[in-house]
């Protein structure tokens, strides 16, 4: 999934309300709902920036929190807890331009930790897992780079994978082997090591970062903003002499799988059964590994110490590290402490302190969604801090520069809270000149000049002018985008560009368009113009949860438009809804029903329902027909690595024959199907006598007979 800059400004605004109510968690069953979806939102949205974009824009604590909140409600409300939640996975969507590969053994998230009572909770967790009274602990930096797993097989690399979803990743051979820090032989057999998947971070050298940036600027192309993004970056480019051109080096950390020729595990072997040493001898056949910068530790007061004094010394170290990550050393009692189906229980990542700077606010403009929500955002005199320059910066709402009392021209402190989004932290009073007035915030739409709103128990102002131009465009851009109608080349400049020419201004012109006033605009050709026409044609045969999708009901994304259609067999027939009716719909709350009675309700908009409807579009639901109903009345969850088929497929296996897919093990589950390296759930079902706990071929046989 890509998503367009409109939905990226929502997530945002929505992430940054999420943050703000991180605290609260007293909900009845349809608000939590609600914040659940919410959450899943912006968090497959962060997902996909991380690990396919490689352009995070928010920090590791806050995530963290979100993440926290969402397992909290999941565990109060079991029955809200759906297999595409990120508590079930590590990660969500994968880039499109490399073939993808599965990683021996899952690429897991680490638990992040921020001070000192954090690793004593750690230190306490794993020697109660472990049932032993001293444990040794490897700390070794956690580079900001890119992840990597690479595959040598009989001494020789064969493969090299980014990290992708944790389970599977997009294959970059070619590129791995243009770096020079990986070999591209290396004598594992002296190890009794036929098969071993190796875990590194891909990293630029400072020094090597700002000559690169110094000679493209020379060649008038664009600064690369850090190290980090251009590292991913250089990782997915098909040309693989750019590796080389930006100087990407790999740091290995970690032997995740090793097998010997008769695929045994020879991890319980004396020369490979600690960390420490493991990492030790990779770097002896010849890769590049910490050095110093890595300690063993007999506590975790010895391993705070050694932390510490790389937080002060961070600045000089010539690799960008926003933390330390501190593992077992044991691999014997790495095991013992297993894993949750997110992170490992043996390690965990202590996060360096955020970066800040001081700089000037010169300016405040307005952004205007396709709901009418109106966004200030601070313009400050270009500052670099963490790593990139920053100049614009969301404030988000009237509230936040009232309890920070912001004004202009003040002398703000601009953080990067885990070296990733930059906001104002808080203003420097005492630097604030002796005029200053405190700041009025618009009350106008900057759009159409029309007076805003702000909506009951809301954060945000509104615009509410239906005719107002801005939110048109986007909404336009809205509806063609991958997330709704997912028209093919009709991308956000195209709408931009045929809004500017007159060519739109409502979502039913999309299916009226005059190609042949197309064809006058400057670069447009035939063979693009058959592409768009062609795109435009098949978005007519799109399922109806596009549809409603993409009109742009409020409250409603993807998940809730799907669940929506559920009992509908045409979009008309919201014509006549009502609460009750709505509200009765499994997955739709008050909030939601209210949005979309306001919406089906409005003459104007049904009208633009029925001008598609003559256009050709789909307004009827296809539901799936039932294979069986072997499985009725009986609900299923997954866990652990599946073998037979994937989870998309299990979800699929399972609601055909008449079950329902549950996300969290309680009395309301029949089976958990318990793949390869079943965690906590497996643990937590055999204490429910209800619960039968079966295999994967067991499950087929259930469908099968």
């Amino acid at each position: 999934m890509k998503y367009n800059a409109e939905i990226k400004q929502q997530l945002l605004l929505l992430s940054a309300q999420l943050i703000e109510q991180v605290g609260h968690v007293n909900y009845n069953q349809d608000e939590a709902r609600d914040v659940i979806d919410d959450i899943k939102k912006v968090m497959h949205f962060h997902d996909w920036l991380y690990y396919v974009e490689a352009l995070p824009v928010i920090n590791d604590f806050d995530y963290d929190r979100l993440f926290k909140k969402l397992k909290t409600l999941e565990t109060s409300f079991p029955e809200l807890c759906t297999p595409d939640s990120p508590t079930q996975r590590v990660a969500k969507t994968l880039t499109e331009d490399f073939p993808s590969v599965e990683h021996s053994v899952p690429m897991l998230s680490l638990e992040n930790s921020y001070d000192e009572n954090d690793l004593n909770d750690f230190d306490k967790r794993v020697k109660a897992l472990t049932g032993i009274a001293t444990i040794e602990y490897c700390v070794e930096p956690k580079f900001d780079g890119s992840s990597i797993a690479i595959i040598y097989e009989n001494d020789l690399l064969v493969r090299a994978a980014t990290r992708g979803d944790g389970t599977q990743g997009d294959e970059i051979t070619t590129n791995a082997k243009r770096m020079k820090s990986i070999p591209l032989g290396a004598k594992f057999s002296d190890f009794g090591i036929y098969r071993v998947e190796l875990r590194g971070e891909v990293v630029i050298n400072k020094k090597t970062f700002a000559k690169i940036n110094e000679k493209r600027e020379e060649e008038g192309l664009q600064i690369l903003q850090n190290p980090r993004n251009s590292a991913a970056g250089a990782l997915r480019v098909k040309d693989s002499a750019e590796v080389e051109k930006r100087g990407l080096e790999a740091f290995m950390y970690q032997m995740a799988y090793a097998v010997n020729k008769d695929g045994n595990d020879v991890f319980n072997t004396d020369k490979l059964s600690e960390h420490f040493e493991n990492i030790n001898n990779l770097g002896k056949l010849g890769f590049k590994i910490p050095q110093q910068e890595k300690k063993m530790c007999k506590s975790i007061a010895e391993v705070h110490n050694f932390i510490q004094s790389w937080e002060e010394k961070r600045d000089d170290y010539e690799y960008e590290i926003d933390g330390m990550v501190i593992k077992v050393n044991s691999i014997n009692l790495q095991k013992e402490c297993g894993a949750t189906s997110h992170h490992p229980r043996w390690a965990i990542a202590f996060k360096f302190k955020a970066r800040e700077v001081e700089t000037e606010l010169l300016d405040v403009e307005y952004q205007v969604g396709r709901t009418g929500a109106i966004t200030p955002v601070a313009k400050v005199k270009p500052v670099f801090v963490g790593g990139v320059t920053v100049s614009s910066i969301s404030l988000h709402n009237e509230d936040i520069i009232r309890e920070k009392d912001i004004r202009l021209n003040d002398i703000v402190v601009v953080q990067r809270a885990g070296d990733v989004i930059p906001y104002i932290d808080r203003v420097v009073i005492a630097k604030r000149k002796s005029d200053a007035q405190p700041f009025i915030f618009t009350k106008v739409c900057p759009s159409c000049n029309q007076p805003i709103v702000k909506p009951e128990e809301e954060a945000v102002y509104r615009c509410i002018n239906a005719a107002c131009e801005a939110q048109a465009e986007e909404r336009l851009i809205h509806f063609a985008s991958k997330e709704a109608m997912d028209i093919d080349g009709f991308g956000r400049e195209t709408v931009s560009a045929f809004y500017a020419a007159g060519l739109l201004r409502t979502i039913p012109d999309i299916y009226k368009l005059d190609f042949s006033a197309v064809g006058q605009l400057e670069g447009w050709k035939e063979k693009s113009i058959n592409k768009l026409r062609d795109g435009i044609d098949k978005s007519k045969k799109q399922p109806l949860w596009r549809l409603v999708n993409g009109i742009g009901v409020r409250h409603i994304g993807t998940q809730t438009a799907k669940d929506l259609v559920k009992t509908l067999n045409n979009l008309k027939e919201l014509f006549e809804a009502t609460p009750e009716s709505l509200q009765s719909i499994d997955g739709i709350g008050p909030k939601v029903a209210s949005s979309v009675l306001e919406y089906f309700h409005n003459e104007s908009n049904r009208q633009i329902i029925i001008a598609l409807e003559e256009s050709g579009l789909n307004l009827k639901n296809q539901k799936t027909e039932l294979q069986s109903a072997k499985l009725a009345n009986l609900t299923f969850l997954f866990t652990g690595s599946l073998t037979k088929f994937t989870r998309d497929k299990a979800k699929e296996l399972v609601e055909s024959n008449g079950g329902k897919l549950i996300g969290s093990v309680s009395k309301n589950l029949s089976y958990l199907v318990a793949g390869e390296n079943a965690g906590s759930k497996l643990d937590k079902a055999k204490e429910i006598a209800t619960v039968q706990i079966i295999d994967e071929d067991a499950f087929l046989k259930m469908i099968e007979a």
